[in-house]
Protein backbone atom coordinates (compact mmCIF):
# COMPACT_ATOMS: atom_id res chain seq x y z
CA UNK A 1 0.00 0.00 0.00
CA UNK A 2 1.57 3.07 -0.66
CA UNK A 3 1.40 6.45 1.07
CA UNK A 4 -0.27 9.68 0.06
CA UNK A 5 2.86 11.38 -0.53
CA UNK A 6 4.74 8.38 -2.54
CA UNK A 7 4.58 8.82 -6.02
CA UNK A 8 2.17 6.23 -8.28
CA UNK A 9 2.45 4.48 -11.46
CA UNK A 10 0.51 5.47 -14.38
CA UNK A 11 0.83 4.18 -17.88
CA UNK A 12 -0.72 5.48 -20.83
CA UNK A 13 -0.70 4.38 -23.97
CA UNK A 14 -0.43 5.74 -27.96
CA UNK A 15 -3.30 3.12 -29.81
CA UNK A 16 -1.83 3.89 -33.22
CA UNK A 17 -3.97 3.14 -36.02
CA UNK A 18 -2.92 2.73 -39.97
CA UNK A 19 -3.33 6.86 -40.12
CA UNK A 20 -0.41 7.02 -38.07
CA UNK A 21 -3.15 8.70 -35.38
CA UNK A 22 -3.77 7.55 -31.81
CA UNK A 23 -6.77 7.61 -29.23
CA UNK A 24 -6.98 10.44 -27.09
CA UNK A 25 -10.14 10.49 -24.62
CA UNK A 26 -11.28 13.78 -22.18
CA UNK A 27 -11.41 12.14 -18.71
CA UNK A 28 -14.09 12.57 -16.14
CA UNK A 29 -14.63 12.10 -12.39
CA UNK A 30 -10.54 11.67 -10.79
CA UNK A 31 -7.87 14.38 -11.07
CA UNK A 32 -7.75 15.91 -14.33
CA UNK A 33 -10.93 15.84 -14.88
CA UNK A 34 -12.06 17.61 -18.49
CA UNK A 35 -8.38 16.84 -19.63
CA UNK A 36 -7.88 14.99 -23.12
CA UNK A 37 -5.32 11.91 -22.07
CA UNK A 38 -4.63 8.72 -23.42
CA UNK A 39 -6.13 5.95 -22.47
CA UNK A 40 -4.29 3.43 -19.58
CA UNK A 41 -4.15 3.17 -15.83
CA UNK A 42 -2.30 2.43 -12.90
CA UNK A 43 0.51 -0.54 -12.87
CA UNK A 44 -0.28 -3.27 -10.69
CA UNK A 45 1.82 -5.36 -8.06
CA UNK A 46 3.48 -7.50 -10.27
CA UNK A 47 2.17 -6.56 -13.70
CA UNK A 48 4.82 -5.56 -16.67
CA UNK A 49 4.31 -2.49 -18.49
CA UNK A 50 2.92 -4.24 -21.64
CA UNK A 51 0.62 -6.41 -19.18
CA UNK A 52 -1.22 -3.23 -18.01
CA UNK A 53 -1.27 -1.80 -21.23
CA UNK A 54 -3.04 -4.41 -22.92
CA UNK A 55 -5.29 -4.96 -20.20
CA UNK A 56 -6.11 -0.86 -19.79
CA UNK A 57 -7.14 -0.56 -23.20
CA UNK A 58 -9.19 -3.28 -23.69
CA UNK A 59 -10.98 -2.19 -20.14
CA UNK A 60 -11.10 1.54 -20.91
CA UNK A 61 -12.13 1.39 -25.28
CA UNK A 62 -12.65 -2.17 -26.04
CA UNK A 63 -9.53 -2.61 -28.75
CA UNK A 64 -7.54 -5.30 -28.61
CA UNK A 65 -3.79 -4.16 -29.42
CA UNK A 66 -0.60 -6.00 -30.57
CA UNK A 67 3.30 -5.26 -30.72
CA UNK A 68 3.10 -2.97 -27.23
CA UNK A 69 6.42 -1.32 -26.72
CA UNK A 70 8.21 1.07 -24.37
CA UNK A 71 8.53 4.64 -25.40
CA UNK A 72 9.96 7.05 -22.04
CA UNK A 73 8.47 8.03 -18.94
CA UNK A 74 7.66 11.29 -17.48
CA UNK A 75 7.50 12.65 -13.95
CA UNK A 76 4.37 14.81 -12.94
CA UNK A 77 3.39 16.57 -9.61
CA UNK A 78 -0.40 17.48 -9.56
CA UNK A 79 0.25 20.19 -6.96
CA UNK A 80 -3.60 20.88 -6.14
CA UNK A 81 -4.48 17.41 -5.51
CA UNK A 82 -1.09 15.99 -3.74
CA UNK A 83 -0.36 13.11 -5.89
CA UNK A 84 3.13 12.64 -8.11
CA UNK A 85 2.93 10.11 -10.87
CA UNK A 86 5.78 8.31 -12.60
CA UNK A 87 3.99 7.90 -15.93
CA UNK A 88 5.49 4.76 -18.29
CA UNK A 89 4.50 5.95 -21.87
CA UNK A 90 3.78 2.81 -24.57
CA UNK A 91 2.97 2.50 -28.09
CA UNK A 92 0.70 -0.33 -29.74
CA UNK A 93 -0.88 -0.75 -32.78
CA UNK A 94 -4.72 -1.70 -32.96
CA UNK A 95 -4.74 -5.54 -33.73
CA UNK A 96 -7.86 -4.81 -36.36
CA UNK A 97 -7.78 -1.51 -38.10
CA UNK A 98 -11.72 -1.17 -38.55
CA UNK A 99 -11.95 -1.32 -34.75
CA UNK A 100 -13.26 2.09 -33.08
CA UNK A 101 -12.63 2.98 -29.15
CA UNK A 102 -15.73 2.60 -26.74
CA UNK A 103 -16.71 4.38 -24.26
CA UNK A 104 -16.35 0.74 -21.45
CA UNK A 105 -16.41 2.77 -18.51
CA UNK A 106 -18.47 5.96 -18.62
CA UNK A 107 -17.59 7.17 -15.16
CA UNK A 108 -14.13 7.71 -16.33
CA UNK A 109 -14.49 9.04 -19.97
CA UNK A 110 -16.80 10.86 -21.62
CA UNK A 111 -15.34 10.73 -24.96
CA UNK A 112 -12.66 9.15 -27.55
CA UNK A 113 -11.23 10.41 -30.86
CA UNK A 114 -8.49 9.93 -33.30
CA UNK A 115 -5.82 12.57 -33.01
CA UNK A 116 -1.93 13.21 -34.63
CA UNK A 117 1.12 13.59 -31.91
CA UNK A 118 1.51 17.15 -34.49
CA UNK A 119 -1.83 17.96 -33.33
CA UNK A 120 -1.51 17.15 -29.43
CA UNK A 121 1.79 18.81 -29.46
CA UNK A 122 0.32 21.87 -30.74
CA UNK A 123 -2.30 22.00 -28.09
CA UNK A 124 0.33 21.07 -25.35
CA UNK A 125 2.82 24.36 -26.41
CA UNK A 126 0.23 26.66 -26.53
CA UNK A 127 -1.25 25.74 -23.09
CA UNK A 128 2.28 25.68 -21.44
CA UNK A 129 2.86 29.27 -22.95
CA UNK A 130 -0.28 30.19 -21.18
CA UNK A 131 -1.72 31.69 -24.27
CA UNK A 132 -4.76 33.99 -23.12
CA UNK A 133 -8.22 32.82 -24.14
CA UNK A 134 -7.06 29.24 -25.57
CA UNK A 135 -10.11 27.40 -26.37
CA UNK A 136 -8.32 24.34 -27.34
CA UNK A 137 -8.05 20.77 -25.95
CA UNK A 138 -6.85 21.10 -22.33
CA UNK A 139 -4.27 18.04 -21.80
CA UNK A 140 -3.46 15.88 -18.96
CA UNK A 141 -0.67 16.73 -17.02
CA UNK A 142 1.12 14.00 -17.48
CA UNK A 143 0.87 14.61 -21.58
CA UNK A 144 1.90 17.91 -20.85
CA UNK A 145 4.93 16.91 -19.12
CA UNK A 146 5.76 14.86 -22.07
CA UNK A 147 6.01 17.73 -24.32
CA UNK A 148 7.61 19.98 -21.67
CA UNK A 149 10.25 16.84 -20.65
CA UNK A 150 10.94 15.42 -23.87
CA UNK A 151 10.96 17.81 -26.63
CA UNK A 152 12.26 15.40 -29.05
CA UNK A 153 9.80 12.92 -28.30
CA UNK A 154 8.04 11.58 -31.64
CA UNK A 155 5.28 8.53 -31.59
Amino acid sequence: MTSANEPRIGVGVFVMNSEGKFVLGKRKGSHGANTWALPGGHLEFGESFETCAEREILEETGIQIRDIQFLTATNSVFEAEGKHYVTIFMGAVVSNDSDQPQIMEPEKCTAWEWASWDELRAEGQLQLSSVPNHTGKELFLPLLSLIEQRPDFRV
